[in-house]
């Protein structure tokens, strides 16, 4: 698909529907993450907020809390839904939505399944996954199954933030997407590498949300600890790998508040070839979604040749198939 000049491409945008909030609703999830209530969306409002960014193409996720509840059989046939319901709007949309497919964690059967139905069937983008599945963190040996089915397929896996365990005391009455999201990255690149994952499994395309959010201040401790306690996976037949490199080979988006100082540290930090833009509506609101796209604009291009409107849309064609040129 050819990516017009000076369009966005947002990798980090969510959906909703009646039957998902009200799933959750009746699970005692009224307030998710500490926020007020759930948010609305619907097509046509989120084609309008497409139309005044200069938005060419999104692709749609659900977002924290993710879609299991506690219970592994309902969350299967939740996930489902809400993956049938996306790539629904994808083939009435071909040319403005692509979807990243929800999967059923913590149950690893049920989210290898989902993973390959959403991805063979429904022509998903990718898939989505929280940093955390009912506190089981993302290097947890448990999801290995899932890894290597989507290793070989050299899936985009999204991975969005949520409340880390223990929130309520964490987060001293706030909402947890103010901090703790951020923190929760961390936490879920640092198992990740320690436990060898990005190592063991290069084909997967990792995308990191909010500007990977403290791991470029961390990285560098992280890699002190790496090589003063010796705290790489002793079961990796893998050289060992500072931390630093294998943080550059994920992806990130600039998702919440990128410029003057989050996005300049990631930059230096990681590079920004691999740096992509994210609207994070629908819970983030229209208008605060047009400020953000407005700072992206007013900041200092990211060289004398681009624009961040013309690197991180050039680098979402190199991730995502659905925007490669067609080959007739």
């Amino acid at each position: 698909m050819p990516l017009l000049p000076g369009t966005l491409v947002d990798v980090h945008a969510h959906f909703v529907t009646e039957s998902y909030i009200g799933a959750a609703e009746a699970a005692g999830i009224a307030h998710p993450d500490g926020m007020p209530s759930w948010p609305g969306w619907s097509t046509a409002d989120h084609l309008d907020l497409m139309h005044r960014g200069g938005i060419q193409m999104s692709f749609l996720s659900i977002s924290s809390p993710g879609t299991h509840f506690g219970d592994d059989q309902a969350a299967g046939q939740l996930s489902r839904e809400v993956n049938e319901f996306a790539a629904r709007i994808c083939e009435e949309h071909p040319t403005r939505f692509g979807f990243f497919a929800s999967l059923p964690l913590p149950d690893v059967e049920g989210s290898v399944r989902e993973a390959a139905y959403s991805l063979d069937t429904l022509g998903a983008d990718g898939v989505a996954v929280e940093t955390n599945h009912a506190g089981i963190y993302l290097g947890d040996a448990r999801y290995e199954p899932l890894w290597r089915e989507l290793d070989t397929r050299s899936a985009v896996v999204f991975v969005h933030p949520t409340s880390p365990p223990y929130s309520d005391a964490v987060s001293l009455g706030r909402p947890r997407p103010m901090l703790e999201f951020l923190f929760d990255s961390v936490r879920a690149a640092s198992d990740l590498v320690f436990n060898g994952v990005l190592t063991r499994h290069p084909g997967i395309q990792w995308v990191f949300t909010h500007g990977g959010g403290a791991l470029p201040l961390l990285a560098d401790r992280m890699e002190l600890f790496r090589t003063g306690l010796r705290m790489d996976d002793p079961e990796s037949d893998t050289p060992s790998v500072p931390v630093q490199n294998q943080l550059r080979n994920l992806w990130f988006d600039m998702a919440g508040t990128p410029f003057p100082n989050q996005v300049p540290a990631l930059a230096r930090a990681f590079g920004t070839e691999r740096l992509l833009y994210g609207s994070d509506y629908c819970w983030t609101p229209p208008a605060l979604a047009q400020q953000q796209i407005a700072a992206i604009d007013a900041a200092p291009h990211p060289s004398a040749a681009d624009t961040w409107r013309t690197l991180t849309t050039r680098n979402a064609g190199r991730l995502l198939k659905r925007l490669a040129p067609r080959q007739d």
